[in-house]
């Protein structure tokens, strides 16, 4: 159950953006309490120490019996207000809370026992799919947390909400469903492709330039091609066209 913790406010008359305004110029932090069949009330708090209770965490979680000048009534924090740029608190809500009152509230979830996850022992990781369970719970026992028992989850496995213990007095907002709250997942394995050997050698041969194949004509000691019938002779590798033969040669045979 969440601790009770004592919290100091002083009434202010004005309300609306100019009222609010000179309360924060004063070092103080503007807010309001309703709920309870009453009737809403302006105050404002001290800036520094509720600075230091948002940014502490839990706050919305947190009971606080506050003394509004000797006027003490428990209320519970529902929104605060921050700038966007100095994260300053700009303005607080608190609801009152009546004996036998419940509440809707965010409860964080709070994982147990990753290290008796045979799933988890053997490289899965934990998907937790929700971080908090929002809870119908009693005012005067709302909780810190829901716990959540990893013990025995392999891969696959998975937690719902029928199957997590609430604390007393609370039950689940939705309740559509036996809804799914953290799942162990297999590890992730990265394939890497191998090179396409005959893909380069194909490549490779169809540059401009390459060296022609052994056997193919005009690849070094290959036979030369066979002339058709009845044309007339290659001339001999080194010889211009028109040259006169060489010495000890046969004259070509004159033309008819």
């Amino acid at each position: 159950m969440a601790a009770t913790k004592q919290l100091a406010a002083v009434a202010r008359s004005g309300i609306g953006k100019g009222a609010a305004r000179s309360v924060r110029r004063a070092g103080r932090v503007p807010g309001v309490i309703y709920g309870g069949g009453e009737t809403a009330e302006p105050i404002s708090l001290d800036y520094k120490e509720m600075n230091q209770l948002i940014n502490g965490g839990h706050f919305l979680t947190t009971i606080f019996e506050l003394d509004l000048e000797g006027r003490k009534q428990r209320v519970l924090p529902r929104d605060y207000q921050l700038d966007v740029v100095t994260d300053r608190p700009l303005h607080i809500d608190f609801l009152r809370l009546k004996a036998g009152a419940r509440v809707r509230i965010q409860t964080p979830v709070h994982v147990i026992n990753q290290d008796r996850a045979p799933g988890i022992k053997r490289g899965g990781a934990l998907n937790l799919v929700l971080h908090a369970i929002e809870l119908w719970a009693p005012a005067e026992a709302i909780p810190d947390s829901v716990t959540v028992d990893l013990a025995g989850l392999d891969i696959g496995d998975s937690v719902h909400i029928s199957a997590v213990k609430l604390p007393e007095g609370c039950k689940p907002v939705d309740t559509r469903g036996d809804f799914t709250i953290a799942t162990v997942v297999p590890p992730t394995v990265y394939v890497e492709e191998a090179p396409v050997v005959a893909a380069a050698a194909t490549t490779a041969a169809a540059a401009p330039g390459a060296p022609a194949a052994p056997g193919a004509p005009g690849a070094p000691g290959a036979t030369p091609a066979t002339p058709a019938a009845g044309a007339p002779a290659a001339p001999a590798a080194g010889t211009a066209p028109g040259a006169p033969p060489a010495k000890g040669a046969a004259a070509p045979a004159p033309k008819k």
